[in-house]
């Protein structure tokens, strides 16, 4: 089969339109057989070594995934239909409700709330690896300068993934802060957040940036991925790369979303091999900004939640964002003690483990809010 015509296409095109600028353009295209990917990939460096300063091509190794401007790929999806999916690389979104200034020393309501400083005498998370896909966070943050690794940034890899938003620094607090002295204390204090940045200063990415983003936490082996944002259409390759992190033993926790609907929940939360998270209030009640029902597996704490912000300071946030950094950091504190647990388990553990929400007519008997002492103690039992 002759792939150098696809990628001939693909590098006259890629010349003339600049991924920032074009990025809207671009689209997908999803090999199902991997060696097709590794031939067609092989024509690509081969044109790129004998051609005049042509640019690389983006790729995902593990989804046999290539990013590639739109304008090129019609004509390649109708030659080629059988060999690969071609899909519109869609806008993707932070779950988070703006809120504001706040002040905060010592622990927040919500790491309280989950009864997370009564397992810290058994685990606090060490060195658990938590990819955290977002806006990049606040390196001279004092609250968490103890608490990051080096991570990535995908929206411009020339510099650190700096956080330019605040969101990806308040989900990073709430996980893995780490000033007792001083400022604040997250769920898993001394697990490892390891920034990474595929969201711009307004939180906003494309689906091939999350597929880059997840790609990159499976090569350099973070146990947990947090995955504060979603949309409402599906994506093939989205769907692949959430799949080869399952197969490889990765947790990945997502935000349902803050539609406040009763029968959904975003994508990838929708996935069954993500954990997917809802919010609750102080009265153990689900805000009404909260996506809840079948496809929501725990709840944790999202209502007007003060975690770490910019130029090290603090922020009041609500959203389903907030409550999977409580559910993040909850599953690293017992990963630190039963490393190699599935996503199967954990998801199962938690929800048996949950304390039942409250609900207008009494309690419910099949959602629950995550209750991190039990879930460890509980989680003690299982072998890895």
């Amino acid at each position: 089969m002759d792939y150098t015509r696809i990628m001939q296409s693909l590098l006259t095109e890629t010349k003339l339109l600049a991924r920032n600028v074009q990025g809207e353009h671009r689209r997908l295209l999803t090999f199902h057989d991997p060696s097709l990917y590794r031939e067609c990939i092989s024509q690509w460096k081969h044109l790129a070594d004998h051609g005049p300063l042509y640019p690389s091509v983006t790729c995902s190794p593990l989804t046999q995934t290539i990013i590639a401007p739109a304008s090129r790929t019609a004509v390649i999806e109708k030659e080629f239909r059988e060999e690969l999916t071609v899909e519109e690389d869609s806008r993707i979104h932070i779950h988070a409700v703006q809120g504001s200034i706040a002040t905060l020393t010592g622990i927040p309501w919500g790491v309280k709330h989950i009864k997370a400083p009564q397992a810290w005498s058994v685990s606090t998370g060490h060195r658990i690896k938590i990819g955290v896909i977002d806006t990049g966070v606040d390196f001279a943050h004092p609250d968490l300068k103890h608490s990051l690794g080096r991570g990535i940034n995908l929206v411009n890899r020339a510099i650190p993934p700096y956080d330019d938003n605040g969101h990806g620094t308040h989900i990073s607090g709430t996980i893995a802060a780490a000033n007792s002295t001083r400022g604040m204390i997250g769920v898993a204090p001394r697990s490892i957040v390891y920034p990474v940045k595929a969201f711009d200063h307004n939180g906003s990415a494309f689906v091939s940036d999350i597929v880059l983003a997840i790609d990159w936490c499976i090569r350099n082996q973070v146990d947990i991925i947090n995955m504060s944002f979603g949309m409402q259409s599906r994506s093939r390759a989205l769907l692949e790369v959430v799949g080869k992190a399952n197969q490889s033993g990765v947790i990945i926790v997502a935000s349902s979303g803050n539609d406040g609907k009763r029968r959904t929940a975003d994508y990838p939360a929708r996935y069954p091999q993500t954990i997917s998270v809802g919010a609750t209030d102080r009265n153990r009640k689900i805000p009404s900004f909260s996506n809840r029902g079948q496809f929501v597996d725990i709840y944790a704490p999202g209502d007007k939640i003060v975690s770490a912000w910019l130029q090290g300071r603090y922020h009041e946030m609500s959203g389903t964002s907030m409550a999977t950094s409580h559910i993040s950091g909850t599953i690293a504190l017992l990963l630190a003690q039963r490393p190699g647990l599935r996503t199967t388990a954990i998801k199962s553990l938690l929800r048996r483990t949950s304390t039942p929400l409250r609900l207008r007519k009494g309690y419910s008997h099949s959602d629950g809010e995550v209750n991190a002492l039990k879930f460890l103690r509980e989680g003690m039992k299982l072998q890895g």
